[in-house]
């Protein structure tokens, strides 16, 4: 019963009531299963299917550790490191927790034969351990998925540096796509007050990943007036870098895979648009060579868009397919800024074009607490909007896997934990029904 009454508390607003009633011992998880974990062996990427991995069963809920809070999850959201997870690529995940339960009486936890996933969180905090000051129970809020453990002094300038720093839900346990998921207490932020939990779910990922890409000094450090080529531009990670190159005064260049996807980078405000598929461009000639030509013609489109101008900054994720032809149409003494690599992750370029042109290749990976807060914030200040296409509910994580894994989906695609319905959470009415048109046009992009 006692999640019923979570659930009803959070429904009717009364927060303040989540301190007296019990956390339950059990809830409802997404999980994989190390049993499972071969089950795939012989199949191409491609062919692998999420839905037969991820599977919906009830777990205990785990021990609350000291400087950690235990969150009732109203909504999450799939991103491709759930993908990852569900097929067991590029390794199985559980090799992380194993190598985490090794570490600690309490990491212990997390080495079980199921992990549970997810890497985004919105929902209400239930209970916090030992140390913690600044939250409590009751307080709405969402969580970026960065995990450290701050004992080794290379992570208290950029935690993200840290040596055991662990991306929560794919390198730990106990993550969003669940009832209730277990957090470090620095990992939370206030949920934005004018969204729903569907769409304040959505950003925590891919909105810290492509602030610390592009704006923050760890990344690109974008300015004002740079010209900046966008991978997947219409994409869960692309949606973002685009909003962010406008919000910061610079100049878009989106690149997708079909009008549709055309339509709404230009929805969002971009101008200089470029279908690779329309185009035709191939940048490799078969599995081994790839085509210097295609690269020059791509770089010829992109100065017919931008007046003659070349890339100052590119927001790289595909990796191995596009990198050569990134190298290749950045300025001189210009930068591409990677991660991901989701069409494979060994990348091969003419390093001609980078060293004797002074280009940079800047790797990125999530971001720090500090920025994933400042990218949080933009959100609170409805200056960058949840790009969200579809929902599904917790039982059909698994559907929304597979649409993130066969690119069919536009934006982010949500899940629904607790919250019964879309459409709930929203606190500030005033500030919603403001932004309430451009909030509705990234919600069905």
């Amino acid at each position: 019963m006692s999640m019923n009454q979570i659930l009803d508390a959070i429904m009717s607003g009364q927060n303040e009531d989540i301190a007296k009633i019990d956390v339950p011992k059990k809830y409802e998880a997404i999980v994989v299963r190390e049993e499972d974990q071969n089950m795939f062996q012989g199949l191409a990427s491609w062919d692998k299917d999420p839905r037969k991995s991820l599977h919906l069963q009830e777990v205990d809920t785990p021990e609350l550790g000291p400087g950690e809070a235990q969150i009732a999850v109203m909504a999450s959201s799939v991103n491709y490191n759930t993908v990852w997870t569900s097929i067991f690529e590029p390794v199985s995940t559980f090799g992380f927790l194993k190598r985490y339960g090794r570490t600690s009486e309490l990491a212990k936890r997390h080495d079980l034969p199921y992990h549970i996933v997810g890497s985004d969180v919105s929902g209400v905090v239930l209970r916090v351990g030992p140390g913690v000051t600044k939250w409590k129970a009751g307080d709405e809020v969402v969580a970026h998925c960065l995990s450290v453990e701050l004992e080794d002094p290379q992570g208290h300038d950029d935690t993200m540096m840290d040596p055991q720093q662990r991306i929560w839900g794919f390198e730990t346990n106990f993550g969003g796509l669940a009832q209730i998921a277990l957090v470090k207490s620095n990992q939370l932020m206030p949920k934005p007050k004018h969204l729903t939990w569907e769409e304040a779910a959505c950003p925590g990922l891919v909105n810290s990943t492509a602030y610390r890409q592009l704006v923050s000094k760890n990344g690109a450090g974008m300015k004002q007036g740079d010209t900046v080529l966008i991978w997947g531009a219409s994409g869960g990670l692309g949606s973002y870098a685009t909003q962010m190159v406008l919000n910061g005064g610079g100049i878009p260049v989106c690149v997708v895979s079909s009008p549709d996807k055309a339509d709404i980078c230009r929805s969002m405000g971009a101008e200089l648009v470029i279908d690779r598929k329309a185009e035709g461009y191939k940048f490799w000639k078969d599995e081994h060579t790839q085509d210097p030509a295609e690269w020059k013609r791509f770089g010829s489109k992109i100065r017919e868009l931008t007046g003659g101008e070349d890339i100052d900054i590119v927001f790289e994720h595909p990796g191995r397919e596009t990198f050569g032809a990134s190298v290749y149409v950045t300025k001189r003494g210009g930068t591409i800024t990677t991660c991901a690599s989701t069409s494979g992750y060994m990348h091969e370029y003419d390093n001609r074009y980078l060293w004797m042109n002074l280009k940079r290749i800047v790797s990125s990976h999530f971001a720090n607490y500090r920025e994933a807060w400042e990218a949080n914030r933009l959100i609170e200040k409805g200056l960058i909007h949840p790009t969200l296409s579809k929902v599904y509910p917790l039982a059909q994580t698994g559907d929304a896997a597979l649409d993130v894994h066969k690119n069919t989906h536009q934006g982010k695609v949500g899940v629904l934990c607790l919250a019964p319905e879309e459409g709930l959470g929203v606190r500030d009415q005033e500030m919603r029904g403001r932004l309430e048109d451009k909030i509705n046009r990234f919600r069905n992009l």
